[in-house]
């Protein structure tokens, strides 16, 4: 067969010119019911025509030949043709309402979708995908025509045209809100399948129905949002960065472009005085990287001066105190591991009592509005003379707490709890006007193997190993309560 628009010899089955894309009318076979009821219509009518012609046959008896009354010769030839022109058109018109019916019942939409399923069950998907054309066509409402052609292009694993065909119903938009999500659905997982999760990306992007775009959430990479606008501030910012879905957020601080060997974002950025640019762009679990985004900030605050320790760094003999002094509007916090103090390190409240040995402090200033100032760094030694072990002081507070009944064992049992007490040296503290102590606090473990600090602090004599609690006078000071 020929295509009758460019002459091209089609291949056998194929309704459809593959050079100029005409499709190919054929006009189809009567239903053979409709067939027998047109051929039974004429068989009646002959049968009735040879009748007629028999009783104008003359018998051969002379009786029968006086009971006929022969019509005039040309009256009995119209009747004839009458006759068979009535036959005629009826017979035309049954054969026209039948082939009407017949015509209109191969449009109807089930036999359409009929007729794409015989010829998929046999395989023939082009045919059934022919079908389905000339349906939609004809039913252009009708998702149903889409979705089965889609998936006879997927079962051929044609994915690129099964995704073409389901753009069609995303794209016209006007079919209901069941058929567009079903459709978005059946394409992201035909990309998922290929790990094409760009393109899924840049079809969430472009999707108008927020809750389609909240249902495939984790494949989308939206840039970070940030808590704060960008402008002048006369305060600290926190500022947080936050994404759509789960993955990494990648930053710089300085104005430049940030990749993947960028600072990874963890936590909240605070900006001080100063200006920033922060850029930063996200990255799901998919490997999807959106956008960069930059905002700047310009923070303007006056950086609160370095506190001052009065005590020089250097090495001591004698129990001392360290004081840091305050200044009005700012709160002092301080380390002793090396590491650089924030407002989440330990508070400076009241002279500290010198650690043994060697000890690096570092203290800072943190005003209201959360501005930290530079570090003061001092380097203490302490080293005592004559002074028994710390290991020997606590030594001796546990015996002394035995002896007087406030522990069962030196293992620590106590007849009013379950758990175990422990000791543990915390510092030197100088009390009076020259009697050294070491400090140490207690611990009580109720089983779990977790300790918690009491509220009771216990001394030892750095030179005579007596133990006592520490205890305050009537003025607030501190005072040695032998045990």
């Amino acid at each position: 067969m020929k295509c009758p628009n460019c002459g091209n010899e089609l291949k056998e089955g194929h309704l459809i010119c593959e050079i100029c894309g005409e499709e190919i009318q054929i006009v189809p076979d009567f239903e053979p019911e409709i067939e027998n009821s047109i051929t039974e219509t004429l068989s009646t009518l002959v049968a009735l025509q040879e009748g007629e012609d028999t009783q104008e046959i003359q018998p051969e008896d002379e009786e029968d030949e006086e009971k006929i009354i022969p019509e005039p010769e040309d009256t009995t030839e119209s009747g004839k043709t009458i006759w068979v022109v009535v036959s005629l058109v009826i017979i035309f018109v049954i054969a026209l309402v039948s082939y009407g019916a017949y015509a209109y019942h191969i449009r109807t939409l089930d036999y359409q979708l009929d007729r794409a399923r015989e010829y998929a069950a046999q395989e023939s998907y082009a045919e059934a995908i022919a079908c389905l054309e000339n349906a939609y066509e004809s039913y252009p409402d009708v998702a149903q025509i889409l979705f089965m052609e889609a998936n006879y292009y997927y079962i051929q694993q044609d994915n690129v045209s099964a995704v073409q065909v389901l753009y069609r119903i995303i794209e016209r938009g006007d079919f209901s809100a069941e058929d567009i999500e079903e459709a978005y659905s059946k394409v992201i997982t035909i990309y998922a399948n290929e790990g094409m999760y760009g393109q899924i990306n840049e079809l969430l992007r472009n999707c108008p129905e927020t809750e389609i775009v909240n249902m495939f959430q984790s494949y989308l990479a939206m840039e970070p949002e940030f808590s704060y606008v960008e402008g002048s501030y006369a305060e600290v910012v926190p500022l947080k960065l936050s994404s759509n879905t789960s993955g990494t957020i990648y930053y710089t601080t300085d104005g430049s472009m940030p990749d993947k060997n960028s600072l990874i974002y963890t936590a909240p950025l605070f900006l001080e005085s100063g200006e920033y640019t922060i850029s930063a762009f996200f990255v799901n679990d998919y490997g999807i990287e959106s956008e960069i985004v930059s905002k700047t900030y310009v923070i303007n605050l006056s950086v609160p001066n370095p506190p001052e320790i009065a005590l020089y760094s250097g090495e001591y003999t004698e129990p001392t105190m360290i004081a840091v002094e305050q200044i009005e509007g700012c709160r002092v916090y301080y380390t002793t591991d090396e590491s650089d103090p924030t407002a989440d390190s330990v508070p400076y409240t009241g002279p500290i009592p010198m650690p043994l040995g060697r000890t690096l402090f570092k203290f800072v200033n943190i005003s209201e509005e959360g501005v930290s100032s530079e570090i003061t760094t001092r380097t203490y030694t302490l080293r005592l003379r004559n002074a028994i072990p710390t290991t020997q002081a606590v030594s001796n507070l546990v015996t002394r707490l035995v002896e007087i009944g406030y522990l069962e064992d030196e293992a620590g049992h106590n007849k009013r709890q379950s758990g175990t007490y422990s000791y543990r040296f915390s510092s030197v503290l100088r009390i009076g006007e020259g009697d050294d102590y070491y400090t140490i606090n207690e611990h009580y473990d109720d089983g779990t193997g977790i300790l918690s600090r009491t509220d009771k602090v216990f001394l030892v004599n750095i030179h005579t190993g007596e133990a006592a609690q520490l205890g305050y006078d009537e003025n607030g000071e501190f005072m040695a309560v032998i045990l």
